[in-house]
C-alpha cells in the first residue's frame, strides 16, 4: 500500500532544489539523485530502491507544468499517487529515463519498431601528399579496403529474395527488455542484431548480411589550400548499408609531408635564403626557389643578415578561392670557412682601410668595454 499523503516528503525536499528552480536545474537534480539510488549501483538495496522511486515521482511530478502548478497550490493533494492500490502507478518511468539519460541504462524503446535495413559505416582513410600537392590540390587514386553489396543477393542477404521476416524473440521491436526489481530495462535483440527481422533463407556468399570483402580504387579530389588535418568527406562511398540500407560515407584524412625547404603557417610560406658577404654588402640580384619555381630576388646594397624579404602572391592558395598568401624570405649571411691566401689578403686590406672600430656596431662594442675597463 502507498504511504498516506501526509506522510510523504516535499517533493523539492526529495531533489535537493528551491520550488523556483528551473526545466533545466530540475532535470539535471533528477540525473544526480536518480544516479545515486539507481537499482543497478544498489542491488539489493530496498531502501535505495524506496528513494529512487521517491525521486522518479517526485520529477514525474514537477516537470509537468500543469501539474507542477497544481502540486505548488495543494501539495500532494493535488497530485494523488498511488490511490488505485500501485504505490507506483501513473509514473512511466521508461518515457522518465528516455529523456533524461537516452540510452546510459539500455534505452527504453518500449516495443517501438526498428528498421529493417540500416545505414552503413563510415570510413576513416589517412592520405599523406607532397607540400605542393597540399598547395594546388591534386587528384590522387586510393585503394580502399570497402565491402560491396553481395551480387548473388543484391545486398538483400536472402538466398531467395524473400523479405526478412518480423523477429520472433523480440517480436519485431529490435529490443529485449529485462526487469531488475520494479525497473526495466532494454538491451538490442541478439536473434536479430537490433533489426527487429530475421532472414529465414539466408545468401551462402554473404551469410546473410547482404555485403562481401572488397577493394575498390577510388580517385580522390583534393582541393588547393588543404592542411594537416583537413578532413574531406566522399558521400556515400562508405560501407554499403545493411540489407539493402544506404551506404556510409568516406571521410579522407590529409597529412602534409614535410618540405626540405618551406614551411608553413595558414597561408604563408617561410624559407631561408643563404647570400654571400659581398652579394649582401654591394647588393645584387639572385634566385629565390618558390612553389612556382624559381625567381629573381633584389638584394639591396648593404643588406643585413636576418632581414625578411616578402614575395607577394607566392604563398599557398586560399581554400576554395582565388586568392593566395605571400611568401616571406629571410636572407641569412654566410661567413667563408676557409679563405685562400688571396682572400685573406683581401680582406686584411678591406679591414685596414675600413677600420673595424669605425663599424657602428663595432664601436658601440668598444666604447662599452671602454666604459666598464678604463
Amino acid at each position: 500500500m502507498a504511504a498516506a499523503t501526509g506522510q510523504k516528503r516535499d517533493y523539492y525536499e526529495v531533489l535537493g532544489v528551491q520550488k523556483t528552480v528551473s526545466a533545466q536545474d530540475l532535470k539535471s537534480a533528477f540525473r544526480k539523485v536518480a544516479l545515486q539510488y539507481h537499482p543497478d549501483r544498489n542491488p539489493g538495496n530496498a531502501e535505495a530502491e524506496d528513494k529512487f522511486k521517491e525521486a522518479s515521482e517526485a520529477y514525474e511530478v514537477l516537470s509537468d507544468p500543469e501539474r507542477r502548478q497544481k502540486y505548488d497550490r495543494f501539495g500532494h493533494a493535488g497530485n494523488p499517487f498511488g490511490d488505485a492500490g500501485g504505490g507506483f502507478q501513473g509514473v512511466n518511468i521508461n518515457d522518465i529515463f528516455g529523456e533524461i539519460f537516452g540510452d546510459i541504462f539500455g534505452g527504453a524503446g518500449g516495443g517501438r519498431g526498428r528498421r529493417q535495413t540500416s545505414r552503413g559505416a563510415d570510413l576513416r582513410y589517412n592520405l599523406e601528399i607532397s607540400f605542393e600537392e597540399a598547395a594546388f590540390g591534386c587528384r590522387p587514386k586510393v585503394t580502399i579496403p570497402r565491402p560491396k553489396k553481395c551480387d548473388t543477393c543484391t545486398g538483400s542477404g536472402s538466398k531467395s529474395g524473400a523479405a526478412p521476416r518480423q523477429c520472433a524473440a523480440c517480436g519485431g521491436s529490435g529490443e529485449l527488455r529485462y526487469t531488475q526489481g520494479f525497473f526495466a530495462v532494454s538491451r538490442p535483440c541478439a536473434d536479430c542484431g537490433g533489426t527487429g527481422a530475421t532472414i529465414p533463407d539466408p545468401c551462402a556468399k554473404c551469410r546473410g548480411s547482404g555485403k562481401i570483402p572488397s577493394e575498390e580504387v577510388i580517385e580522390v579530389a583534393i582541393p588547393g589550400g588543404v592542411d594537416n588535418g583537413t578532413r574531406v568527406r566522399l558521400g556515400g562511398m562508405g560501407e554499403p548499408g545493411d540489407r539493402g540500407g544506404p551506404p556510409g560515407d568516406l571521410y579522407v584524412t590529409v597529412i602534409v609531408r614535410e618540405h626540405p625547404l618551406f614551411q608553413r603557417e595558414e597561408y604563408e610560406v617561410f624559407c631561408e635564403v643563404p647570400v654571400s658577404f659581398t652579394q649582401a654588402a654591394l647588393g645584387a640580384k639572385i634566385d629565390v626557389p618558390t612553389l612556382d619555381g624559381k625567381v629573381k630576388m633584389t638584394i639591396p646594397q648593404g643588406t643585413q643578415s636576418g632581414k625578411v624579404f616578402r614575395l607577394r602572391g607566392k604563398g599557398i592558395p586560399h581554400l576554395h578561392s582565388q586568392q593566395r598568401g605571400d611568401q616571406h624570405v629571410r636572407v641569412i649571411i654566410e661567413t667563408p670557412t676557409e679563405l685562400s691566401s688571396k682572400q685573406r689578403e683581401l680582406l686584411e686590406r678591406f679591414a685596414e682601410v675600413s677600420g673595424e672600430e669605425t663599424h657602428p656596431q663595432s664601436k658601440t662594442f668598444f666604447d662599452k668595454v671602454k666604459e666598464l675597463f678604463g
